[in-house]
């Protein structure tokens, strides 16, 4: 048994090294795959169970495609260029309020469309405008990549991850804002100043005027109309307690082909375009996880996860949002994130513990350029671009900006915990009064 946990543990960290490093250049969800696979050809994981746990995703993969659809549709129509090219007008001629305002729209688009299109979409765009504003680029490339997390717990639907911890439980609208509200305020502040202090000798610049704006297209009007009627559905969606990743899929589709057929276009380009791979990457780490729960590993950190939450379940928070945080900048907040819920699912903790460990796996992978895939998308979109930002530069700035952001909104939770009549031990995925009990 010994022998057989070990070479499960093994097939595991290989595999989440290979997604983080990705040697020899091949895709993160090779990695991922590959190591599900041999899970199931070295019988360490029956088959079936392997299905069921690819299963549990449904809903995050529903969601996916609906954002990427959305997004897609989006950068086609040119709206996040025209986005841009506005950004840069409406600073004039200043850098520090170019700055604000690109910060401003890099929140926006994460909280109604994800941080992954923060991360590919919104890049790229961000990119041309500096370059035609003649100011250096990586100051407002960096908010891209650090407000895609920051602010990616605003709403559940603001991030993939999300839905990994919460699984097909998700809370009520309105008691997601009750925990969440305040410390993703705090978290996109602290990240604002932190950012701000750390790139102002960039911003002295004058910013040129942008003689051309690309225009504003009725498809580009149209893209950004079923943007606010998605995140309309999803608000109502969230709001009932249902599930978001079918709604997500519903309306992105639903946007998708109405804009294929009100310009007469051929499905391809956009279906080229999806980032595809990201739904058998997530597929891979929930069998990778699931082999690890099989191990006994997971069911033992739950038994001192409880324990330590039954004893004081205030500092438990704290250390688990902390601990999470740090975890998922090596190994990724994905994997982070699934062995999160899943110890916390067996350990029946309380709602702000639950909330403690999600702003770790949203917000701690500000720390390294690893640390989620919205950071590794915005690399590759930076390295079309021609742009390159090491690992190392990218940490020196993350220590200053991470921390002082997870600390401050693991306060903010904790005070909204403290004014909420102490509901003990409850669990997040217990269903909730009209939600299915089906399995995802």
């Amino acid at each position: 048994m010994v022998g057989v946990n070990a070479a499960t543990w093994g097939i595991a960290g290989l595999a989440t090294f290979g997604v983080i490093a990705r040697p020899w250049n091949l895709p993160e969800f090779i990695w991922a795959v590959a190591g599900a696979m041999l899970l199931v050809l070295l019988n360490l994981l029956p088959w079936p169970e392997a299905l069921a746990a690819a299963a549990k995703g449904t809903d995050v993969y529903f969601f996916l495609i609906g954002m990427m659809l959305l997004t897609e549709v989006a950068r086609k129509e040119g709206l996040f260029d025209w986005l841009a090219a506005q950004a840069v007008r409406s600073s004039n001629g200043s850098a520090k309020r170019l700055f604000l305002i690109v910060y401003v729209v890099g929140t926006i688009v994460t909280v109604f469309l994800s941080n992954d299109a923060t991360a590919v979409v919104l890049t790229p765009a961000v990119y041309a405008a500096t370059r035609a504003a003649k100011v250096e680029s990586l100051p407002y490339l960096f908010i891209c990549a650090f407000i895609a997390n920051a602010a990616s717990f605003v709403l559940p639907i603001s991030n993939p991850a999300n839905l990994v911890v919460f699984g097909t439980q998700m809370p009520p609208l309105s008691e997601w804002l009750h925990y969440f509200a305040l410390p993703s305020a705090v978290a996109i502040a602290a990240t604002y100043i932190a950012l701000r202090l750390m790139q102002r000798r960039g911003l002295d610049a004058a910013v040129a005027a942008v003689d051309e704006i690309p225009p504003f297209t009725l498809g580009g009007k149209l893209a950004a109309a079923g943007i606010a009627m998605t995140a309309v559905v999803l608000l109502g969606a969230s709001a009932l307690g249902r599930d978001l990743g079918l709604p997500t899929f519903v309306t992105g589709a639903a946007v998708t082909v109405i804009m294929l057929l009100i310009g007469r276009q051929s499905p391809m380009p956009i279906l080229k375009d999806v980032s595809w791979s990201v739904l058998p990457l997530v597929a891979g780490l929930f069998i990778l996880v699931e082999g690890l729960n099989r191990t006994g590993v997971l069911p033992s950190l739950a038994g001192i996860l409880k324990d330590a939450a039954m004893a004081s379940p205030q500092t438990t928070s704290w250390i688990a949002g902390i601990v999470v945080a740090v975890a998922s900048n090596l190994v990724n907040n994905l994997p982070a994130g699934l062995i999160a819920a899943t110890v916390s699912q067996a350990a029946q903790v309380p709602a702000h513990v639950t909330g403690a460990i999600l702003i770790g796996v949203d917000l701690g992978p500000n720390l390294s350029v690893t640390g989620s895939l919205a950071t590794i998308l915005w690399l590759i979109a930076l390295r079309r671009e021609g742009e390159h930002v090491a690992a190392w530069q990218f940490l020196k700035l993350g220590l200053v900006v991470m921390p002082p952001a997870l600390l401050l909104a693991l306060l903010a939770l904790s005070a909204m915990s403290s004014r909420t009549p102490a509901p003990p031990a409850i669990n997040p995925f217990a269903p909730l009064p009209g939600r299915s009990t089906r399995p995802s």
